[in-house]
């Protein structure tokens, strides 16, 4: 009988499909997408994501508790009222189940749970906290789990929610409120998103000797006239006051039988360019006004953000490499972390006159930066040596 019911649940979860598509849940969330041809069946491996997490590379279940929604967002696959969606829900002991099937089958080392709303945000909330209770205290499984958390909870369900989970994201979808109201009328920006993510820094600050979940955020990107401005404003925000683990960017993207399903798809690459502008704000400390946007509000597309604030900064003021600190050297395109460590650790035991040294230090593109920077107060040739 419990054969049975194993089998039933996974066949249930596998007719689910990859219903977090749009779910990024890793650190490289545009190798995430699976591309699948319509013709094809679902299968069980359409569940299962190969993420890089917090502790490392892992095949993560990334599922739902129930495809169905009282919500109407109108850019959602899972809105209420449309049609075309299968509407699928488990339990949180079928749920858990599945998991630990997968788990103990070595297909999985991880999970990415979410839901639509049924019955309220808090009795959803109950099913997730439910099926990671049973994961961790009665199947004793110790890796990695990311929740979902429903908009509007209460501030009990979302601690109890960071002590289960490694990761928690809540969504807020939009920058402002009045974005947030044309993407999704029944969602409140305030009282139901910005404050739970307030919350959880909160939780982080008065149970310091606890391992808490870190937090992430999604925004739906250029379906309701959101600017890059706009999105990268909140994103620096978020990164300060609320400690933000990072900011998911979704290109949108139509889908039939929603009110928004003859809008234009936003293009991947302005998807591209968000992540590239929110690492400079997260990991460089970039300030957002120092970020290089066009009179609309948004970045250009045809280069990364960096390039086109060196291109107006330092072609005429470039960066003399034997000198620089750390915090300039990062402003040459071209150079990470890494690659400044690199640079000051090797102009302390002789000197950089020649691109070609850079390539010897670890810097993959030098000739890119070139015009950029000084070595020893010249400005290097660009055509590096072959030999």
């Amino acid at each position: 009988m419990a054969g049975r019911l194993v089998s039933e649940t996974l066949t249930k979860l596998s007719q689910m499909g990859d219903v977090t598509l749009h779910e990024p849940a890793g650190d490289s969330p545009q190798t995430e997408r699976k591309r699948r041809s319509r013709k094809q069946e679902f299968n069980l491996n359409d569940c299962i994501s190969h993420l890089s997490t917090p502790r490392g590379p892992k095949a993560v279940m990334k599922s739902m508790m129930t495809t169905a929604c009282e919500r109407n967002c109108h850019y959602c696959v899972f809105r209420a009222g449309r049609a075309k969606t299968k509407r699928v829900t488990f339990a949180p002991d079928e749920m858990a189940g599945a998991f630990n099937t997968l788990e103990q089958a070595g297909k999985v080392d991880g999970l990415f749970l979410s839901s639509g709303i049924i019955k309220g945000s808090v009795t959803t909330q109950d099913k997730i906290i439910d099926t990671a209770d049973i994961i961790r205290n009665r199947q004793g499984y110790r890796g990695y789990i990311h929740l979902k958390i429903m908009p509007g909870i209460e501030y009990d369900q979302l601690y109890r929610s960071m002590q289960l989970a490694d990761r928690i994201s809540v969504n807020l979808e939009a920058p402002t409120t009045a974005r947030l109201a044309a993407l999704a009328p029944k969602k409140i920006f305030i009282e139901e998103l910005l404050r739970m993510l307030q919350w959880a820094e909160q939780i982080r600050r008065d149970h310091r000797n606890e391992k808490l979940a870190s937090s992430v955020t999604q925004f739906v990107v250029g379906a309701v006239g959101d600017t890059d401005l706009e999105l990268l404003s909140m994103s620096d925000k978020l990164y300060s006051l609320a400690k933000l683990a990072r900011v998911y960017y979704s290109a949108f993207g139509p889908v039939p039988g929603t009110p928004f399903e003859n809008l234009p798809a936003t293009e991947a690459i302005r998807e591209f360019r968000l992540y590239q502008s929110s690492f400079l704000l997260r990991d460089y400390k970039w300030d957002v006004e120092e970020l290089p946007f066009l009179r609309d509000g948004n970045l250009r597309t045809d280069v990364d953000p960096k390039q086109a604030w060196a291109d107006v900064h330092l072609i005429h003021q470039p960066v003399e490499l034997m000198r620089a600190e750390r915090e300039q050297l990062l402003r040459v395109p071209g150079i990470g972390p890494l690659g400044a460590n690199a640079i000051i650790s090797a102009r302390c035991r002789g000197s950089l006159s020649e691109l070609v040294h850079l390539k010897q230090i670890g810097i993959r593109s030098p000739h890119k930066l070139a015009k950029y920077v000084l070595l020893n107060g010249r400005q290097p040739a660009r055509q590096l040596s072959l030999f």
